[in-house]
């Protein structure tokens, strides 16, 4: 796990909006558009349309709607996360 990769995870503990992780980690956008990217392609992390409905990996429209969607770690991220 990367650098970037921990510290976006720090705050996927708790289901977040694309804006809240941009304020909480201070990372430039094309960042963290990227690391959410990294971690939803590696099962550490998903996307959700609602607080409550997940988005299958397959019918996400990650690039031009990554900014809509709602984000939290999967049972893996938090294991690897929690393993270093």
């Amino acid at each position: 796990m990367t650098d970037r990769e921990f510290e976006i995870m720090d705050e996927l503990y708790f289901v977040q909006t694309f804006d809240a992780l941009l304020e909480a980690t201070k990372l430039p956008e094309s960042e963290l558009k990227q690391g959410l990217n990294q971690l939803i392609d590696k099962g550490w992390a998903k996307c959700l349309n609602s607080l409550t409905v997940e988005v299958a990996a397959e019918a996400t429209d990650f690039e031009t709607k990554y900014k809509n969607y709602y984000y939290l770690a999967t049972k893996a991220g938090l294991l690897a996360h929690n393993s270093i």
